[in-house]
């Protein structure tokens, strides 16, 4: 990177094909970002995931705000020669690609957002409505005792790095009997530990930078974004509750808006075909 950081990522899939960004979950790494199968499904997509900043095998970048992904983004495009691309996050990765979508609109032809939160100054949203316990608890820390809510990271990001399952202990007051099935799943299992185990393999810094970033001010306004984006939500989620979802659906002019009554926050996962249909979907293809 210009500023002298290292960013990793790594490229599946057709060489030519339609290129797709990924955009991991938090905590999460570039090999989380979509199954194999999925990949292999897909013989006319290119699909390229990068480490943020503090995961995996990327530098970290201190005090970075969500703003910072287009500029991570537009860079690797860059390096790689893309012209326009696709971009897709999921949880943690989804604010980050709607950076993308409001900082890059000449380059960024669709994004996909998928259980996103909305920004902490949400006007006329109760950010933590509907939310689990263990999550208000962990950005309540994060927000009133920084240092506090680092040293604890680092706690469980060493517990992860010895048995990444504890993530999923941790987390198991919000998990739906949707989340529970899914994460059970062994491709998906597999998947989702070996992520969290990567991501975490050397610190827990890109684990609190992201929580610092997305509860503090985004760095661009939602309602700005011109490019086509499509919304996608479990009802059940109670990491990224439903009205975040129904906020950025108001405030987003192009949003495509999709629910999933029954999903969970998880459920994600589940409906990444039909989302890289309409990702890669030429204008001919669709209304």
């Amino acid at each position: 990177m210009r500023d002298g950081r290292r960013l990793a990522f790594e490229e599946w899939g057709d060489p030519d094909g339609t290129p797709v960004v990924l955009l991991h979950g938090t905590p999460g790494c570039r090999l989380g970002a979509v199954p194999h199968d999925l990949i292999e499904a897909r013989p006319g997509v290119r699909f390229i995931a990068y480490d943020r900043p503090g995961y995996g095998d990327s530098d970290r970048g201190p005090g970075r705000r969500v703003a910072q992904a287009a500029r991570d983004v537009a860079a690797l495009a860059d390096a790689l020669g893309l012209g326009r691309f696709a971009v897709l996050g999921r949880a943690g990765g989804a604010p980050h690609a709607l950076a993308c979508a409001a900082l890059l609109p000449a380059r960024v032809r669709r994004v996909a957002a998928l259980a996103s939160t909305a920004p902490p100054v949400a006007e006329g949203l109760n950010w933590f409505e509907g939310m689990a316990a263990s999550c208000v608890e962990e950005f309540t820390r994060a927000l009133t005792d920084p240092l506090d809510h680092a040293d604890r990271l680092a706690a469980r990001a060493a517990a992860i790095r010895a048995d990444p399952a504890q993530f999923f202990a941790s987390i198991r007051d919000g998990l739906t009997d949707s989340d529970r099935r899914i994460v059970s799943t062994p491709a998906v299992s597999d998947l989702l530990l070996r992520s969290y185990r990567a991501a975490l393999r050397t610190s827990a810094y890109g684990w609190l930078d992201d929580h610092l970033a997305l509860l503090s001010h985004w760095g661009f306004d939602p309602a700005g974004i011109t490019r086509p984006v499509l919304l996608w939500h479990g009802a059940e989620d109670t990491f990224a509750p439903v009205g975040h979802f129904e906020w950025l659906a108001r405030h987003i002019p192009r949003a495509r808006p999709v629910l999933d009554p029954k999903g969970g926050h998880f459920s994600a996962l589940e409906a990444l075909p039909d989302v890289l249909d309409w990702l890669c979907a030429t204008p001919r293809t669709v209304g």
